[in-house]
């Protein structure tokens, strides 16, 4: 859809794009201070594959400061971007066959991930009356004896659900029953959150439900979303030494370690001084509210409102069905998304790439004037539809 809205663009296209998943907000002023005091020092030869030091020790130290769980810098993995610390870990863990539960609607690459490992992606659909969550009852009825990892997204891309304490821990005593079973807790928007909801990790609830749990969760995080900071490419893995060890392998024979410079501008990320975030949070909490009533208002849209991460999940079952100017039958969230494109000039991306269909994702990571005239053509979009 990005591409789409790229080419739209370099033809004189008046088009807003609501798909990409990434802050509007600049990178810190400290932070690409840090990235040109590394270039100017001469940081720019090869690090150790799995990060430098300084940079693994202050995410283990973070991790055990802000979730209390043991910790030191041989359980990090520093890679290109989460997404590639989520590879490393299907990689290195997955044999043919290997089951991995996905609950839906998902973020779009985890089941091809699953695929490209090697492994069989089990999707378990969760419905909005469950907060688009997965249930310990739903976890139980889709493991089996090829089951190895359970992915949670908390809080989710695309719905923006967070998981409580008591909800992980009931999926946590599931996973606890069945040894073979590992957990991949991808926590990119963990500093994404609103209205005084409080985030839990699920390396600590492991460590609540039984310290020995802690040993099978595998955390994913990196500064793309709260630092602003997606071009940059690092993420990490906080884990067991031996799965951390074996994810290291694997990235030592594709891309070896991550950017040096991008290294030490998230070192100082980390580090430094995030008193910045609150006044992001802010505005990002102004604009889920301003985009959720504007939606309510539309005829056939349904939106709850989510806890976390800078996207909303509107059902457009209201509207599917309708027919366009050309006569044609919106029979799917893809039709409609190509509907917006083309009538509206607005682009979202269709629920059937979550694994969740009649619904659309809206990305509201961008600014108030922008957001009030996409709502405002997607409204005067709609009320063409017959």
């Amino acid at each position: 859809m990005t591409k789409e809205v790229n080419r739209l663009r370099g033809a004189g296209v008046d088009v807003i794009g609501l798909g990409a998943g990434e802050p509007d907000f600049d990178t810190p002023d400290f932070i690409k201070a840090a990235a040109i005091k590394a270039i100017e020092e001469g940081k720019t030869k090869y690090t150790s594959v799995d990060g430098i030091a300084e940079l693994r020790e202050a995410i283990a130290s973070r991790f055990q400061k802000r979730y209390g769980v043991d910790c030191a810098s041989d359980h990090v993995l520093v890679g290109c971007g989460a997404k590639h610390i989520l590879f490393n870990a299907l990689l290195a863990s997955l044999n043919e066959g290997d089951e991995v539960i996905i609950p839906a609607p998902y973020w779009v690459s985890y089941p091809d991930m699953v695929r490209l490992a090697g492994g069989t992606p089990v999707i378990v659909p969760c419905s909005a009356a469950d907060g688009f969550k997965l249930t310990a009852d739903a976890l139980r009825a889709a493991l089996t004896p090829r089951s190895k990892w359970l992915i949670v997204n908390s809080p989710s891309n695309p719905t923006g659900a967070i998981y409580s304490h008591e909800e992980l821990a009931s999926l946590l005593k599931v996973v606890r029953e069945h040894e073979s079973v590992c957990v991949l807790s991808d926590e990119i928007y963990e500093q994404i959150i609103y209205d005084d909801e409080i985030f839990s990790s699920c390396a600590a609830v492991a460590r609540d439900v039984s310290k020995d749990l802690t040993e099978r969760v595998l955390v994913v995080n990196g500064v793309s979303k709260a630092y602003a900071m997606t071009g940059w490419r690092i993420g990490y893995g906080v884990g067991s030494v031996e799965l951390i060890k074996g994810m290291a392998k694997i990235q030592s024979q594709s891309t070896s370690n991550a950017c040096s410079v991008s290294q030490y501008a998230s070192l100082a990320a980390l580090t430094g001084d995030d008193g910045f975030m609150a006044a992001r949070t802010s505005a990002f909490m102004a604009r889920r509210d301003m985009v959720v009533a504007a939606l309510n208002d539309m005829a056939g849209m349904v939106c709850d409102v989510p806890q976390g991460a800078f996207y909303v999940f509107p059902s457009c079952a209201g509207v599917l069905g309708k027919k366009d100017e050309t006569g044609s039958v919106i029979a799917s969230s893809l039709d409609f998304a190509s509907y917006l494109l083309r009538v509206a000039r607005v682009a979202v991306v269709a629920g059937e790439a979550f694994g969740m269909e009649g619904h659309i994702r809206i990305s509201y990571a961008t600014n108030d004037e922008t957001l009030k005239t996409a709502t405002r053509r997607i409204t005067d979009a709609i009320t063409q539809l017959r």
